[in-house]
């Protein structure tokens, strides 16, 4: 992983439409390395805010950092991102590899046996992609944000929509994405698998940051009002 990329410093961001704060004034800091989950009730600003991190939005105010440079073309080329409903092209799933590596200039047909091996697929390589599974097909969106070799991977509830089976599956590779060094920054909703996954965890409440700790600590007593309700499965205001 590149230094200079990580630690990732939100200060004071704010994204606003129309007279609401989506992201509310939130700072905080993500260490480089691990896995950071960002948890918080529907319509907390989960997934705009790494959508912002990721430069798919804008922010309205504040600034983010990476390391010591603000986001950049460089930066984005080594991040990826994978969504909760994954689009697969009209064409194999080794040629939607190939496709995602050819426009990163990572396009070797040995490193792309070894992500679809590493995700489970190689022995599908040959077939239609739309013809896989739901879980086969979120394993190969998860193949096209690896094929780039990111520094930083977001993944936006990447399991939210797989039966138990499939949500393993790519937990299992995940983790071990995380092992080789690549930051992951991934919203979930799934407190099994935060707990399963998390190194740190940011709970964000109607666009505000309410707590940032360590899983264990996070888990074992949040500090927030509102984090405690969310744990104990009650309405969070």
């Amino acid at each position: 992983m590149s230094d200079h990329i990580t630690p990732i410093h939100l200060n004071d961001i704010s994204v606003i439409r129309g007279d609401r704060k989506l992201i509310d004034h939130v700072s905080c800091t993500i260490e480089g390395g691990g896995i950071t989950t960002i948890m918080g009730p529907n319509g907390a600003g989960k997934s705009l805010l790494i959508r912002c991190l990721h430069g798919l939005t804008d922010i309205d105010s504040g600034t983010i950092k990476f390391g010591t440079s603000p986001l950049n073309d460089e930066i984005r080329r080594r991040q990826s991102m994978v969504f909760q409903t994954p689009t697969m092209m009209r064409r194999s799933v080794f040629a939607n590899l190939f496709f995602a590596a050819t426009r990163h200039q990572t396009a070797d047909n040995t490193h792309i046996h070894d992500i679809l091996d590493q995700v489970g697929l190689d022995h599908l390589a040959d077939q239609s992609a739309r013809l896989l599974s739901g879980g086969e097909k979120q394993r190969l969106a998860l193949a096209r944000a690896l094929i780039t070799r990111p520094d930083i991977l977001f993944l936006d509830e990447s399991t939210s929509n797989l039966d138990p089976a499939s949500t393993k599956i790519i937990e299992d590779i995940i983790i071990n994405v995380g092992r080789s060094g690549t930051k992951i920054i991934a919203v979930t909703h799934d407190i099994g698998q935060a707990k399963r996954l998390a190194d740190d965890v940011i709970f964000l409440n109607n666009g505000a940051v309410c707590e940032h700790s360590l899983s264990s600590a996070f888990f074992k007593k949040p500090v927030s009002l509102p984090a405690q309700a969310y744990l104990a499965g009650e309405l969070v205001i």
